[in-house]
């Protein structure tokens, strides 16, 4: 498959997964609340691709988070089916939410990408901008749940915060965004995708 059908396919793979999981999903206000992240990075990964085109591990990383997030969204994150992963760890907990928000962590990859594939700094500044990117955001969603848990009250309330009662819950998806960007730079400085679209464009002036 060559690179510019990947992300073509990519994209409408997920978007016939967002309209089948989007089909009576547990609580339909609680759809409605997670599923508006998962439309607005989507829709905005599909306004700038004739502009900017990530390499295909940056829109592969950024798949899974829209993937899990959609599953936690037509569940609820404490109601995945996951017993399977649970009871392999020990945990009477349902830890889906925290691999989602560790997929989470998987978007400083493309922001790192896209600072230096543009020229604004160097792979180093980029990886550590791609990283504090995330762990303000993290910190900022946690503070939405919260705000539409209190607002939102009763049942749907709960089932959007899903803490499932530890008290620490927020800190702990903060740490799990963090652990998956963490993850993701270490992808990044690996298979350094900067220098393979430097190559690309070399090849493409050649012939």
């Amino acid at each position: 498959m060559s690179d510019n059908k990947f992300p073509l396919w990519l994209a409408i793979s997920y978007g016939l997964f967002f309209i089948i999981l989007g089909i009576n999903p547990a609580f339909r206000e609680v759809w409605i609340a997670e599923a508006i992240p998962l439309v607005l990075i989507f829709g905005v990964l599909l306004f700038t691709f004739r502009h900017f085109r990530f390499s295909n591990l940056a829109y592969s990383l950024m798949a899974v988070w829209l993937v899990l997030h959609n599953i936690g969204a037509h569940y609820t994150f404490a109601n995945v089916p996951f017993d399977w992963f649970n009871d392999l760890i020990g945990s009477s907990r349902n830890n889906f939410d925290r691999l989602a928000h560790f997929s989470i962590g998987f978007y400083a990859f493309p922001i790192a990408e896209y600072l230096v594939r543009k020229n604004h700094c160097k792979p180093l500044i980029a990886g550590l901008f791609g990283l504090f990117a995330i762990m303000a955001t993290a910190a900022a969603y946690e503070i939405i749940e919260w705000w539409y848990a209190a607002s939102a009250g009763g049942e749907a309330g709960i089932e959007f915060l899903g803490s499932q009662g530890d008290i620490w819950d927020a800190q702990k998806d903060m740490l799990a965004d963090t652990l998956g960007a963490l993850f993701s730079l270490s992808l990044f400085f690996i298979f350094k995708p900067y220098q393979q679209e430097h190559c690309k464009r070399i090849i493409n002036t050649a012939f």
